[in-house]
């Protein structure tokens, strides 16, 4: 193992429809980190297309490989580790970039690592604030993924919470679709919803008193759906503002219960939701009333990307000494960890 402060990481991002490409030295500084977005190339669709999204991955990745060495000034043959996404994510788009950093690592004879793209999330909170170590409780909340999960220590993990249906991202998106949006809807929920009224329709808080910290947001979608048939001339705005209400406040109290009732000071919150404004604006106040830190990645950091993979490697080959073999394969519905969990929601 070469000493961190000259140790360079590649990492390759392609579990869904962002092909990422990054280089970190040490553990935390991102000389570079490409995104090339195919979200326009799918919204005609209204979705991702796997088969879509793995050739375009195939294309774009060896230009971003280039153009991220080029960029950052080093050589290949100054890398000192390839990481790449593992799982979860889908299979054909995970197998391109698992398959180019296992043959760059062959190649130039370096130690390679599958990445668990849920533990890239947390460390996109790392790259972002490298001083606020765990303890601390998380939210990771994206398209396809809403997770509450009590870091102990990076590398130590414990699932409190997830979704038993729809992601929030992903209810969003399709609620989007609904009232005429394109795909990704997210960030234009998020700007309607400025525009509109919150409380003009009482949309339902699924399983927002329930015991424990799952969520659901497939009844959301369903209610949605029933309203727009009675009031197909229901503002945009209105529907958003509204929408957008009932994940924010679900996620917002759930989240903050989790952190009190496992007593934690800090709830770190990533993913590509992390990126909403109404979600941020909640969590920050709710947070400071019962005294609870709430830290976000920047935006940047919110979405898929490369440098999150490159940094969850290399502490796992720094910190850890963890390294794997060529033959390791893509695992579509990995578990954060590499592990499954036991439920624990005792006060």
């Amino acid at each position: 193992m070469r000493e961190s402060d000259s140790f360079l990481t590649l990492g390759i991002e392609t579990s869904c429809d962002e092909t990422s490409v990054a280089i970190l030295r040490s553990e935390t500084d991102v000389l570079v980190n490409l995104i090339y977005c195919q979200a326009e190339l799918h919204a005609q669709y209204g979705g991702v297309v796997p088969e879509v999204a793995s050739r375009n991955h195939v294309v774009k990745l060896p230009y971003l490989v280039r153009e991220a060495v080029t960029t950052s000034g080093i050589s290949l043959q100054d890398l000192t580790l390839v990481a790449a996404t593992r799982g979860p994510g889908l299979i054909g788009p995970l197998l391109v970039g698992l398959l180019q950093g296992k043959g760059m690592a062959f190649g130039l004879d370096i130690p390679f690592i599958g990445v668990n793209h849920l533990e890239g999330h947390l460390f996109s909170h790392r790259l972002s604030e490298p001083e606020a170590e765990p303890p601390f409780m998380a939210l990771i909340v994206s398209g396809g993924h809403t997770s509450l999960i009590d870091i102990r220590a990076y590398g130590e993990y414990q699932l409190v919470g997830r979704t038993v249906d729809d992601a929030a991202g992903e209810a969003l998106d399709k609620i989007g679709k609904m009232i005429g949006l394109g795909y990704p809807a997210g960030a234009e929920i998020d700007r309607l919803a400025e525009m509109g009224d919150p409380k003009a329709i009482p949309f339902p808080r699924p399983m927002i008193d329930s015991p424990g910290f799952d969520f659901s947001f497939a009844g959301l979608k369903t209610a949605v759906l029933y309203h727009l048939k009675k009031h197909p001339r229901e503002r945009r705005e209105d529907v958003s503002a509204s929408v957008l209400a009932s994940v924010v406040e679900t996620l917002t109290k759930k989240s903050i219960e989790a952190a009190r009732r496992f007593q934690r000071r800090r709830l770190v919150v990533v993913g590509g939701v992390a990126a909403n404004a109404h979600l941020r604006a909640a969590l920050t106040a709710s947070g400071a009333d019962r005294g609870i830190g709430v830290s976000f990645p920047k935006r940047g950091l919110c979405t898929d990307n490369a440098a999150m993979i490159a940094a969850a490697g290399a502490f796992r080959y720094l910190r850890l000494g963890e390294s794997h073999p060529l033959s390791v394969s893509a695992d579509p519905s990995m578990a954060i960890g590499e592990h499954s969990f036991e439920m624990d929601t005792s006060d």
